[in-house]
């Protein structure tokens, strides 16, 4: 039996599996959700999730679909231990595997060519991009205080086997940027969705996809809405989820 510490609750993810959380601390949104929904993994694959916070996004790969192994890298020594208690409880010490370490140096602690596919929910915010938060958990998971773009793409390339895949969801306002830095690093965009949180409104988040070596040609897939109305998910929000909310 796992015991939660003082200001940790247990989220139901509604497939079977629980994750540990900090009432005060970066918990998961639907950001996460939504990448596992992206990204594609094949029967046997193995995978790495970098900023992997409490880990949510191998669990839920873990659930989804039919990869070998999933794994998160983790900066943070206190989400890093609720991503490796929540595997614990869920009992998938064997699938998914929690290392505490900085995406900086994710090929050393790895090496090179060995995942075939890489995800990451990064950092949105430059470094000086707004008010950083004060808690600092907080600040890291939002903020690019301790990883770049940068430094995500070029070790997701590093770490991918080629033809590999690259999974991210990020802001449409550094689209651009998004896009040079993968091509600099040879991570070829290969499929882009825009997330909008209603049908009338700008878009919030980008999901993408970049293939190691591949050659140039996207798809630009239909809009994912999150709401129909306040508080009401669409069908496909509620697919992705998989609960019948």
């Amino acid at each position: 039996m796992i015991e939660l510490n003082e200001g940790e609750r247990l989220d139901d993810l509604q497939n079977g599996y629980w994750m540990i959380q900090d009432n005060q601390d970066f918990c998961y949104g639907i950001d996460a959700v939504l990448l596992s929904g992206f990204a594609r993994v094949k029967p046997g694959e193995e995978v790495l999730d970098l900023c992997t916070g409490t880990g949510i996004v191998p669990v839920l790969l873990r659930a989804k679909t039919a990869g070998k192994h999933f794994t998160g890298l983790e900066i943070q020594e206190k989400s890093a231990d609720m991503a490796m208690r929540s595997v614990k409880y869920n009992h998938l010490e064997d699938e998914v595997t929690i290392v505490q370490g900085d995406v900086k140096e994710a090929n050393q602690i790895f090496g090179k060519s060995v995942f075939d596919v890489v995800t990451c929910n990064p950092p949105y915010m430059t470094a000086d991009h707004g008010l950083t938060n004060s808690r600092q958990p907080k600040a890291i998971a939002r903020h690019e205080v301790l990883c770049t773009l940068e430094d995500v793409v070029s070790q997701a390339s590093s770490l991918l086997k080629p033809r590999g895949r690259f999974y991210m969801v990020h802001r449409p306002f550094r689209l651009a940027e998004i896009m040079g830095v993968m091509m600099q690093y040879h991570l070829e965009p290969k499929r882009m969705q825009l997330v909008y949180p209603f049908v009338d409104k700008e878009p919030t988040m980008v999901l993408i996809e970049g293939n190691k070596g591949g050659n140039p040609r996207i798809t630009v897939e239909k809009p994912l809405i999150v709401y129909e109305k306040s508080g009401v998910y669409t069908q496909d929000i509620r697919e992705i989820y998989g609960d019948g909310r």
